[in-house]
């Protein structure tokens, strides 16, 4: 049976077989494909080429390659000034910031890198005042590095905390440059924790927060013992000496101090990022498609509301 040509107002010659998928179809009629999707009609997305992949691999490697220089160097130097040693270990992460950045912008969006630059300051500002100016042992300076981690993906999360480390360093405290490979960890691991669905409820947020201090306390925890002596920060370095003062050793203080208090600040980042993401609209979400990943799930009554009703339309008899 033909069927009439909305464009031209002819008769087609042939209708579409039962059965038929787009990709078929577009060898029959000639017409290119121009997206991918699955059986439920979602869009798939295009895997990301192989130098995407080796670039990303590459700057992960130069990180981690820098980091553990300076523990086996332990440059006394290093954050005192801008001197040889620290300028050496900023531009081995910034090379490696410039390696992941390679392989991620062509696949971010060009709304994450607008909003950059603010979750950057919004690191340092907190970072600075909660870190050094009061007694709390925490830091919130990853606020920014989760969001973006939650809203683009574990690269674009891991490149905002290399870069707010960076250029904290060099603009007010080179101090925190040596903390840079922990900094890209929490940037990934928020990634990784939303693709997981960890940020579709709120204790879920929580428990993943708390999971990612562990091994972000263990990274940064060498690096305050064997080259600054302890904590930094006015909370964190009083429970250092106090814990030394209790007869525990640097390297055993460190680790205590590093662990209780990345534990619990990661643990409240990741729930005042939830609820950072969770309060945006829908509209604005929708500019960021990793979001999909983080999307609050809906109750089963509200589920099965619209259900129930298409499935007695469709059960109804027809005449």
């Amino acid at each position: 049976m033909a069927h009439t040509d909305p464009h031209s107002g002819q008769g087609s010659v042939a209708a579409a077989d039962p059965g038929e998928t787009p990709k078929t179809r577009a060898k029959k009629t000639g017409t290119p494909q121009t997206r991918h999707t699955d059986r439920a009609g979602n869009h798939l997305r295009p895997a990301p080429p192989l130098w995407s992949v080796l670039a990303l691999t590459a700057g992960a490697a130069v990180i981690v390659g820098t980091y553990l220089w300076v523990l086996t160097s332990q440059p006394a130097t290093l954050g005192a000034d801008l001197g040889h040693t620290t300028l050496g270990v900023m531009v081995g992460y910034l090379l490696g910031a410039a390696l992941i950045a390679a392989g991620t912008l062509p696949r971010i969006p060009r709304s994450v890198l607008a909003l950059m630059p603010v979750m950057i300051a919004l690191n340092i500002a907190t970072g600075q005042i909660v870190g050094t100016m009061t007694p709390i042992p925490l830091y919130l300076d990853s606020l920014g590095t989760v969001i973006v981690g939650v809203i683009a993906g574990p690269a674009a999360g891991a490149l905002t905390g290399i870069l707010t480390n960076v250029i904290w360093g060099v603009t007010i405290n080179p101090t925190v440059i040596a903390f840079t490979a922990g900094s890209a960890f929490i940037g990934a691991a928020a990634g990784w924790a939303a693709r997981l669905g960890g940020f579709r409820r709120i204790w879920w947020a929580v428990l993943a927060g708390a999971l990612a201090g562990i091994p972000t306390g263990l990274i940064a925890t060498p690096v305050a013992a064997f080259i600054y002596g302890g904590g930094l920060g006015v909370g964190t370095g009083s429970i250092v000496a106090a814990l030394q003062g209790a007869g525990a050793s640097m390297l055993g203080a460190a680790t205590i101090q590093g662990l209780g208090s990345d534990i619990a600040d990661k643990a409240i980042i990741f729930a005042l990022a939830f609820l950072v993401i969770a309060a945006l609209p829908n509209r604005l979400r929708s500019r960021f498609p990793f979001t999909e990943h983080s999307a609050v799930k809906r109750t089963a009554a509200r589920r099965g509301t619209p259900h129930t009703a298409g499935s007695s339309h469709a059960a109804a008899p027809s005449h």
